[in-house]
Parts: structure tokens; C-alpha cells; sequence
């Protein structure tokens, strides 16, 4: 899969949600369809949060609005729930690649 480093967050994501096949438009049942695209808004918000609010590119101690610390902890734990199931769909995906014949 080919990216430049010019790819935000979000579309970083669909991209890789897409190899993986667990882009919301590759699903036929409504629940993981509801719940794919629940994640593809999570990683937007996560992105904008970090973008607007934080220090790395964002105004830091000068934003107008200053996160709490349920909410970073809601940020993070999200991230890293969404990051888990990547790695884990990628390991299964590199699973059934080697058992399958060629």
C-alpha cells in the first residue's frame, strides 16, 4: 500500500481499513457496518483533537478549549483499542494468508 507523508489521519485510516477489509462499505450486516463507521468517526475526532488541541501541531497551553483528564483518557484508550484490533486483523489476515495454498 502506497502513501505520501501528505495523508491526514482519517485517510490514513480508510486506507488501511480498506487492505484490511474492515472498511464499513466491505460489510453487508448493518451491527459491524454501524460499528465500522462508529470507528471511522472516532478516528476523525481523534485526529482533529490532536490536530486543534494538542501540542503537536495545535495551540497547546493556548487552545480555547483545554481537554480534561477523562477526556484524554477516553482519547487514548479509544486509540489504543482501535490499534489493537488493527494489529490483531493484520496478524489473522497474515494467518490465513500462509494457510491458504497458492
Amino acid at each position: 500500500m502506497a502513501y505520501t507523508d501528505k495523508e491526514d489521519l482519517p485517510k490514513l485510516y480508510d486506507m488501511v481499513a480498506k487492505e484490511l477489509n474492515v472498511a464499513p462499505s466491505q460489510h453487508t450486516e448493518e451491527p459491524f457496518r454501524k460499528i465500522l463507521g462508529g470507528v471511522t468517526t472516532v478516528v476523525n475526532g481523534l485526529g482533529t483533537l490532536r490536530n486543534r488541541l494538542s501540542d503537536s501541531h495545535g495551540k497547546g497551553a493556548k487552545a480555547p478549549v483545554r481537554p480534561s483528564a477523562r477526556h484524554a483518557s477516553l482519547a487514548v484508550n479509544m486509540a489504543g483499542a482501535l490499534a489493537s484490533f488493527i494489529a490483531d486483523t493484520h496478524q489473522e489476515r497474515k494467518i490465513v494468508n500462509l494457510r491458504t495454498p497458492s
